[in-house]
């Protein structure tokens, strides 16, 4: 039974293709970094170091009949392989250093992205707090109101006590 992820393309060489690049593209791009790494490591240089020293001592120290570099040449071999490692190198730490520059790229946009999404945040949440401050005002000032009004009110009511008080009649008299 065919996964839908194989529904997805055409059948051929061209996606099949297209289906494999991608992993070898990117297990080769491990590789370089690995390299990069590696080279970029004191490990490295003193394993480079060792390997030149024996193959300037062999080709030295002993006898003729088993050198395989002759000094009388400039060790010509070993600067052979040593331009040959040099050759490589530069090729591969450049392609790791292409690698992480798109890293540091897509990071630098993901950054862009979650600053826009705290700033647009900040400014709802000081929208909102604006909006409760202008809210809080209002009831403060519809409170005040509301104590204004039964102030006035109690004023009046006495006033009206008051008259009542005046126009009511002495005691003991009839009307």
């Amino acid at each position: 039974m065919a996964r839908a992820t194989d529904l997805d393309a055409p059948r051929g060489l061209s996606a099949m293709r297209a289906r494999s690049a991608q992993p070898s593209r990117d297990r080769f791009g491990r590789f370089t970094e690995w390299v990069a790494r590696a080279m970029g490591t004191p490990s490295f240089l003193a394993l480079l170091t060792l390997f030149c020293a024996a193959w300037l001592a062999w080709n030295t120290l002993m006898p003729e009949a088993v050198r395989f570099d002759s000094a009388a040449n400039g060790f010509t071999a070993l600067t052979l392989m040593l331009s040959l490692q040099a050759s490589y190198a530069a090729p591969l730490i450049l392609l790791a250093q292409n690698r992480q520059d798109d890293r540091d790229r897509v990071q630098i946009e993901q950054d862009r992205q979650r600053a826009e999404r705290n700033l647009a945040d900040t400014e709802y949440l000081a929208r909102e707090i604006v909006a409760l401050r202008m809210a809080m005002t209002e009831l403060a000032g519809e409170i005040m109101t509301r104590e204004t009004l039964r102030q006035e009110l109690k004023s009046l009511l006495e006033q009206l006590e008051s008259r009542d008080d005046d126009a009511a009649p002495a005691p003991g008299v009839t009307p």
